[in-house]
């Protein structure tokens, strides 16, 4: 761990002391409501089964009493091995490509683009699935007081039972600190633990061509079981990652022995497992680690250590991270029943904790799928049974991995998006290399997907791969996370990824011939196909399937994304004090960008022409990025494009997936409705979310709503977007009373409220940066630093402004 990170670690645990000793409620045991999730019954499916984790492996816990199965991942098991999709030359045809586009020419653009300037491959790797852990049970008789839970407070499945008698416990974390998943198995009566287990691999046999990899399954020693793989090829690059997990069994009484590739346990008083797992990834260049050297380091710093030790070493290390933010929100008898049944019978108003159970549910998954070291969370976190899962389950970067990572700054675990940060930087590698080769332009560009070889080419075809923002988007963390910690020495470090992006796009912008602004040509709205000339339907010789096109110049999209960059470099340039011509560039480029368009039906154009779309509820809502996740549009600065935006928000309705509700719900609550965003969180509750709380993406479990979610709920309670810190800006009628602490805002500033009958009552807030806090709110505001009257102004109707001094704490009261 890199000092920067150590520096932030200690400031966040300073900050989370500070806002719970100013509120005297105690972050370190909160409701069960808003921090367990329960079934009476094990999981009837993958989807449903209990996710566990510590970023870099993870387990699906099923909870069956019969033959229980924990499904196991490794974050850098993939298929393929290093690779490129750059195509040298393809600048060449860019001229001719944009000339098509502007004068209308649609379906001849989208076929030149996919000839010349497409990625090869077309696709990307795949993330794999790496075991199963298969533990097989004597006792057959009738189990009875059954419960199967995941504490997001401790990070443990726990599945409970009586069987013949006998109460039967198992328990199942991912340790961060000893990096090994954990199976503990006990009974309340001596010599009654008896199992069978065997740890077991995949093949992807669905395709004869990546039958390539392979598996092995063998004894280890008298206590344990060893798996040893090689991942597949696929589209012609060589699987290159080798493989390795192994359990070690600790029994305690009874005999154990091991034959072949099965470990037989008898008469037990208790039993653990240490399961640990290793590839030979080293980064997307390099693949000489070895495994098995790996896994036995790991497992030799673990011997002489009791179960007790690594439990109690898990959970002070997850809840440091966990415990920064508590958030309480009004319980009914609907919030004691079990997960399932609360989804079931949730109308929106009638459970307010559920909310706070999915926002802990959100800021649980991100510490589970992404620590410092690790790979990102990808469209499944690390979670994963399938050797060909839905879109790969790699990175889609035209809105899934941004929004992984939404939760992140507000929800106080900045730590946790290190590995987006990691690979937004490694992207720069082939990055630079197609901006050269595809587009003839400096600096770094990527499109709309990625994966462990970090690849930045156009890929899929070119209704997805012309959206040349992908990278520019995510550039956008970069600052963002400057915002919340005013961080200098990490917006030094990354100032050249942010600059790269800008000197992309100065020389990728081209006029436009009709209006003369600068736009973006290749450009597509992402996923959307519009209704206006490029609708024309045609075999496309990538996709091999009849469609039309989505290719065009300068999306709104495109240009809400560049405003905010080219904003982004000059402030980032005045903070570091460099780079003012370069600054002077990008601003007067940036007032040249093709400007918002209000359409006529009254919505804000997601096209620079006004074209119907060909799907009335379609799920991007791309336009709206200078809404949410963007800065552009406000109900107070701009309030004709907020109407407008909400005109698009009521034409796309409810219908789409888990990730577009909570994009949708997102901009609600910027738009300051929080009826509006309800209904979007209550109509993805019941249509796309499975009882383990994972997001649904067209049946597929996908991790990005679940995380989307949380921003949305942090969103209703606070915001830090317009330079001022606007407290309950949307509270829902349902959430009346509550309290939150530990959230971050933009401006390094840390925030706890208290609110009763739906206004606010007092607040505190924590200084990390000594900047003048400026804060909106309903109530009127009295400020004092400990126990003294704080000097604050009022330059507007609802506004107090303070200066602060890096490390106090503030308390507002809100006066009666």
């Amino acid at each position: 761990m890199n000092s920067k990170l150590k520096r932030a670690i200690i400031i966040a645990l300073l900050v989370s002391t500070a806002i719970g000793s100013a509120f005297a409620f105690q972050n370190e045991k909160q409701s069960a409501a808003a921090t367990l999730l329960w079934l009476a019954h094990p999981a009837d499916k993958w989807e449903n089964a209990f996710p566990v984790g510590n970023g870099r492996l993870g387990a699906m816990v099923f909870g069956r009493t019969d033959e229980e199965q924990i499904q196991l991942n490794e974050d850098t098991y993939w298929s393929g091995g290093p690779y490129s999709t750059v195509v040298k030359g393809g600048y060449q045809a860019l001229p001719e490509l944009q000339k098509l586009v502007f004068d209308g020419q649609y379906k001849q653009a989208h076929i030149l683009f996919g000839r010349r300037l497409m990625g090869y491959p077309v696709e990307q790797q795949k993330y794999q699935a790496l075991a199963n852990l298969v533990i097989k049970f004597p006792a057959k008789d009738v189990v009875s007081d059954y419960r199967h839970q995941l504490s997001l407070e401790t990070a443990i499945a726990t599945t409970s039972y009586l069987q013949s008698g006998v109460r039967y416990t198992r328990e199942v974390f991912v340790s961060p600190v000893d990096q090994v998943i954990v199976v503990r198995l006990t009974a309340d009566q001596p010599g009654k633990i008896s199992f069978k287990a065997q740890l077991r691999g995949y093949r992807n046999t669905a395709h004869s061509n990546y039958a390539t990899d392979y598996f092995k399954m063998d004894s280890e020693g008298s206590d344990g079981l060893i798996l040893r793989g090689k991942s597949a090829d696929y589209m012609g690059i060589e699987g290159k990652l080798r493989y390795q997990a192994r359990l070690h069994a600790m029994p305690a009484g009874g005999s154990m022995r091991v034959m072949d590739d099965e470990l037989s346990v008898n008469n037990a008083d208790a039993v653990t497992l240490f399961i640990a797992a290793a590839t030979n990834f080293v980064n997307y260049k390099d693949v000489s680690a070895d495994p098995q050297a790996r896994v036995e380091t790991t497992l030799k710093a673990l011997a002489g250590k009791s179960f007790d030790a690594v439990k109690a070493a898990h959970l002070q290390e997850h809840q440091r991270l966990f415990r920064r933010v508590a958030l309480t929100l009004p319980t009914t008898p609907n919030s004691q029943l079990p997960t399932d049944e609360r989804l079931k019978g949730f109308d929106g108003s009638n459970d307010p904790a559920l909310s706070a159970l999915l926002f802990q549910f959100g800021r649980y998954l991100l510490i589970s799928s992404s620590r410092p070291g690790t790979q990102p969370a990808n469209l499944q976190g690390v979670w994963n049974k399938d050797m060909n899962p839905s879109w790969d389950a790699k990175y889609t970067t035209n809105i899934n991995t941004q929004m992984n990572y939404w939760p992140a700054e507000v929800g106080n675990l900045s730590e946790c998006a290190e590995p987006l940060f990691t690979m937004i930087k490694e992207l720069t590698d082939q990055g630079s290399q197609v901006a050269r080769e595809h587009y003839g332009a400096r600096g770094w560009v990527h499109h709309q997907n990625t994966d462990l070889w970090r690849v930045a080419a156009p890929m899929d075809g070119t209704s997805w791969g012309t959206f040349t923002t992908g990278g520019a988007w995510m550039a956008m963390h970069l600052w963002e996370h400057y915002l919340f910690t005013a961080d200098k020495a990490f917006l030094r470090e990354y100032y050249p990824v942010l600059k790269g992006s800008a000197e992309f796009y100065l020389d990728f912008l081209v006029p436009h011939p009709k209006y003369g602004w600068l736009v973006t040509n290749p450009s597509t709205s992402p996923e959307n196909f519009p209704a206006g000339p490029a609708s024309v339907r045609f075999f496309d010789e990538i996709t091999t399937f009849e469609t039309g096109t989505s290719i065009t110049a300068g999306s709104t999209i495109d240009m809400q994304i560049l405003n905010d960059l080219f904003s982004a470099v000059a402030q980032a340039a005045d903070v570091l004090g460099t780079d003012q011509e370069f600054k002077q560039k990008v601003i007067a480029t940036r007032a040249r960008l093709a400007p918002m368009q209000v359409g006529r039906k009254g919505n804000l154009q997601e096209w620079l022409e006004d074209w119907d779309e060909t799907e009335k509820s379609h799920r991007h809502i791309s336009g709206l990025w200078g809404l949410y996740p963007g800065n552009q549009i406000s109900t107070r600065r701009t309030p004709k494009f907020a109407e407008a935006s909400k005109v698009v928000l009521e034409q796309r309705g409810l219908p789409g997936n888990g990730w577009s509700s909570a994009w949708k719900a997102a901009c609600w609550a910027r738009l300051g409705n929080a009826d509006k965003a309800l209904e979007n969180i209550n109509y993805a509750i019941h249509n796309y979310t499975f009882n383990s709380l994972f997001s649904i993406c067209s049946k597929a479990m996908q991790v990005d709503g679940s995380f989307g979610m949380a921003a949305v709920i942090a969103e209703l309670l606070l915001q830090s977007h317009e330079e001022e810190l606007n407290l309950l800006p949307a509270l829902p009628a349902s959430w009346n009373t509550g309290e939150v602490s530990g959230l971050q805002a933009r401006g390094g500033f840390e925030v706890g409220m208290r609110w009763q009958n739906g206004r606010l009552t007092e607040a505190a807030i924590l200084s990390k940066a000594g900047n003048l806090c400026r804060v909106r709110s309903a109530a009127a505001l009295q400020v004092t630093s400990q126990g003294k009257p704080v000097s604050a102004t009022r330059p507007e109707k609802d506004v107090v402004e303070f200066k602060t001094t890096t490390g106090a704490t503030y308390k507002l009261i809100a006066k009666l």
